[in-house]
């Protein structure tokens, strides 16, 4: 596994499974790339597919695969769901939504709980960095 401080805060309070995924993608994207940035940033990538982003760290995701068009075209920029699978069904995002405790999220559509799963996430990482 690459050194603590390299592997990413999220990861860290995420499931030994989370972890070992990130473990194992990132060995072999060194393999290939060496040590860099963009085996780190490889590893994480898988780690997208198979788990999603809850407040400050992953839980498993019901099904495997990119996490919205952008991933799934392979492109490297362009706008993202910002590590929320925006290809989920409503009814999981509503349970992500609920496990986050957002408010109104009962009359927001698709794309609305999209934004506000993000932003959520993104204070709780925040937090838990101490920012």
């Amino acid at each position: 596994m690459p050194a603590g401080r390299d592997v990413p805060g999220t990861l860290q309070r995420s499931p030994k499974k989370a972890q070992d995924a990130y473990a194992k993608a990132h060995d072999s994207a060194v393999d290939s790339y060496g040590e860099s940035e963009r085996a780190h940033r490889t590893a994480f990538a898988a780690v997208e597919h198979s788990f999603d982003k809850v407040g400050d760290h992953r839980e498993a995701k019901g099904r495997e695969g990119p996490s919205d068009r952008m991933a799934a075209s392979g492109r490297r920029s362009g706008r993202t769901a910002g590590e929320v699978d925006a290809t989920a069904s409503k009814e999981h995002l509503m349970d992500l939504a609920s496990k986050l405790d957002i408010r109104g999220r009962s009359r927001m559509n698709k794309a609305d709980l999209v934004k506000a799963i993000r932003e959520a996430n993104s204070g709780s990482t925040r937090e838990a960095r101490g920012r």
